[in-house]
């Protein structure tokens, strides 16, 4: 490993163990999982590059999604064409597309994220509060929301990314997030997650926060 702070945030996500019931899209074990750590070190660069002032918080990867790419809040479609409004993501850009498992379609709610942000021309890091993939037993490829103590156990992750960008704030994104946030002393702004018909509300509460200057400099 590299001193490099990107490879080292990267590595620690990559070496700590997943729990029960819960899968670590990172970890040094096969091929699929090494391109996702590529796709999210070659993420997190392109966000250096861009200096964004806020971290948008939201629960956990679903298996749709950044449990198969590697990146907060993608999905296949996205990684693969990428967002030219922001000039992110896209195999151009060097990003790899991992296998993806039979009949499994993309994320929706990655895309609502993205087309929200477009329409709204802002361009935050994203990062979830518990940062794997955290399944029903016996189920991969499933969803479940993780407990609080899962996303206390990874609040490190989200404060380490914050320091790591120069993040000046951050929003809660959904209930587990704000909970997460709150409970290590964070007491953040939070919108609705665009998740089951929230996009409305999770477009007009960002407007809302954008309005206020929570993109400005502090």
């Amino acid at each position: 490993m590299s001193g490099d702070p990107i490879d080292g945030f990267v590595h620690r996500v990559a070496s700590t163990p997943a729990g029960p019931n819960t899968a670590n899209p990172f970890e040094f074990s096969g091929e699929p999982n090494a391109i996702r750590r590529r796709n999210l070190t070659r993420y997190l660069r392109q966000l250096a590059e861009r200096r964004p002032r806020v971290l948008l918080v939201g629960e956990a990867p679903g298996y749709r999604g950044m449990r198969i790419t590697g990146v907060p809040f993608t999905n296949t479609v996205l990684l693969r064409n990428g967002v030219p409004h922001f000039g992110l993501f896209g195999e151009a850009s060097g990003y790899e597309l991992p296998p993806v498992p039979p009949g499994v379609a993309p994320e929706p709610t990655a895309t609502v994220m993205w087309q929200t942000l477009v329409e709204l021309d802002f361009l935050p890091a994203l990062w979830s509060a518990f940062p794997l993939h955290p399944h029903r037993p016996g189920v991969p490829l499933s969803n479940r929301t993780p407990t609080g103590g899962e996303a206390a156990e990874w609040s490190w992750s989200w404060r380490a990314l914050r320091e790591l960008l120069e993040i000046e704030r951050v929003v809660a994104v959904g209930n587990i997030a704000a909970a997460s946030l709150a409970r290590s002393g964070y007491d953040v702004p939070r919108v609705r997650h665009p998740a089951h018909g929230g996009k409305v509300k999770f477009a007009s509460g960002l407007r809302e926060l954008l309005d206020a200057g929570i993109d400005s400099p502090s």
